[in-house]
């Protein structure tokens, strides 16, 4: 299997797909870069290279204790582009994946990426404070924490419900989606979900935006029961000069997945990817 091994000998596995300018996908929580297999093989079949990696304690990752913070993510995602020498790339984020993606650029700058897309994305703060009210309660993350140490099979298949909005009238979500969320939830180790929790609720990205100096893409659904976006996509469109904020009406948590909104999503990214 093609992996990079990390500065601290994890083994972070790895999709790479087509030839041309690279485009990362950066997954979000809990799921592994097979949640980004229809926008890969887009990219791939556009002319470009397409790779999406497995966050550590994800997927066929190393299924390691410790690490589960914004700065390892970001240094995980480094050695991913340095060793394999990627230059003038296209990164796509995902909900927790967009702290990923925001926390590279913060610890690591800008000198290898032509531009970044945020999706369903958690920057620049997920918790509710004073001075962020739109965001979420940390009762709930605690219960998220409960849930997945009680019995975890059962919390993702119902977390799959809210994730992709199968709770509205007229959703397009299938069975597969919900079983593909469960299955890519239960290859997560339970100190990697729990841990996580953790991570993306409390991290705050403010000083990371202030650093981006390429043209972003924010892709957010308006009916994001995960992310909510008042608290995220707006703020960051108004923080990071000249990004291009899109609101998908009725959009889910997981719009690069569900029929419709999949094809709609990957429809933008490849027109954002020729700019």
């Amino acid at each position: 299997m093609p992996v990079c091994t990390t500065r601290d000998g994890v083994e972070i596995f790895y999709k790479d797909w087509g030839q041309g300018r690279p485009v990362v996908f950066i997954h979000g929580w809990p799921l592994s870069g097979d949640a980004w297999q229809d926008q890969l093989k887009a990219v791939a079949d556009a002319g470009y290279r397409g790779i999406a990696h497995d966050r550590r304690g994800h997927g066929r990752s190393t299924p390691v204790w410790d690490g589960y913070d914004f700065d390892t993510f970001a240094d995980d995602l480094h050695d991913l582009i340095t060793s394999l020498d990627l230059r003038d790339v296209t990164l796509v984020a995902h909900s927790m994946g967009g702290g990923e993606l925001a926390r590279y650029i913060g610890r690591h700058g800008t000198d290898r990426i032509h531009s970044a897309v945020l999706l369903s994305a958690i920057p620049p703060l997920m918790l509710q404070t004073p001075d962020n009210p739109e965001g979420v309660p940390q009762s709930v993350f605690d219960d998220i924490k409960s849930g997945i140490l009680d019995e975890r099979s059962q919390f993702w298949k119902d977390t799959a419900v809210g994730f992709f909005s199968a709770n509205r009238d007229g959703n397009k979500v299938t069975e597969g989606n919900k079983d593909a969320f469960w299955y890519m939830a239960m290859q997560e180790t339970i100190e990697a979900g729990v841990a996580c929790v953790d991570a993306f609720a409390s991290t705050d990205f403010h000083e990371d935006l202030e650093k981006f100096d390429i043209p972003l893409l924010i892709v957010h659904g308006d009916d994001d029961q995960v992310v909510p976006i008042d608290a995220t996509a707006r703020k960051t469109a108004e923080l990071v000069p000249g990004a291009e904020l899109r609101v998908y009406e009725g959009g889910s948590h997981g719009i690069a997945l569900v029929p419709g909104h999949k094809e709609k999503f990957t429809k933008d990214l490849l027109e954002f990817l020729k700019k």
